[in-house]
């Protein structure tokens, strides 16, 4: 099973048993929103460009509301069973590059949500792998803005993703993989990650927005 794979069992098993009410830690979303998230990404990618594309986002709203009308539990088990024969996500590729971080970060989106927020799950090797693979990418982009530079540190590797901007400081994020992960992607209030860099390095960093 792929990490992209495995992720998406987990997420689907976080989100049945959460059930449709529920707190993530996306801001303002419910367990039933982030389903709703979860399909339209994967079955409508005309839809889900009205997340970026401001011309669409009155199309990706009607989606969504017709999205919400339909029962919980259909639109977990339609994100269970993975996306529909035309969507590009049924491509590996692009399921391993576009997925494995994101089925990992919404599953702790789940878990770590309100009071007695469940600790950090033991990740595979293969996880752990795939992960840090995609983090190296993809915080280059999300670090992009960042006013100091941005050094990951994990057991899997490390990598430089943003290089200090002239008379700035450089921040070491360091832990765990899927700590790392969830820092990177702005869940730093549950991220247990150190973070070594001058304090005014590391206000600067922390306060800059990211998010998948």
């Amino acid at each position: 099973m792929s990490a992209a794979a495995e992720g998406r069992a987990v997420l689907a098993a976080e989100l049945t048993a959460a059930g449709p009410d529920a707190a993530t830690l996306c801001e303002g979303w419910t367990t039933r929103d982030l389903a709703v998230h979860l399909v339209l990404r994967e079955s409508r990618p005309d839809a889900a460009l009205g997340m970026v594309l401001p011309p669409l986002t009155g199309h990706a709203d009607r989606v969504t509301q017709r999205l919400r009308r339909r029962p919980y539990e259909a639109l977990v088990a339609a994100f269970r069973d993975g996306p529909p024969p035309l969507s590009p996500f049924r491509l590996p590729f692009l399921d391993a590059v576009a997925n494995a971080v994101e089925h990992f970060v919404h599953a702790e989106d789940v878990r770590r949500a309100g009071p007695g927020a469940a600790a950090p799950r033991d990740l595979s090797p293969a996880v752990r792998d795939a992960l840090w693979s995609s983090t190296r990418l993809q915080a280059r982009m999300l670090f992009r803005a960042s006013p100091v530079g941005v050094r990951l540190v994990t057991p899997q590797g490390e990598a430089t993703v943003r290089r200090a901007p002239e008379g700035a400081g450089t921040v070491v994020v360091r832990g765990d993989v899927g700590e790392v992960v969830l820092f990177t992607v702005g869940r730093e209030a549950v991220a247990d990650v150190e973070l070594d860099g001058a304090p005014d390095d590391v206000a600067a960093l922390t306060s800059l927005r990211r998010s998948i």
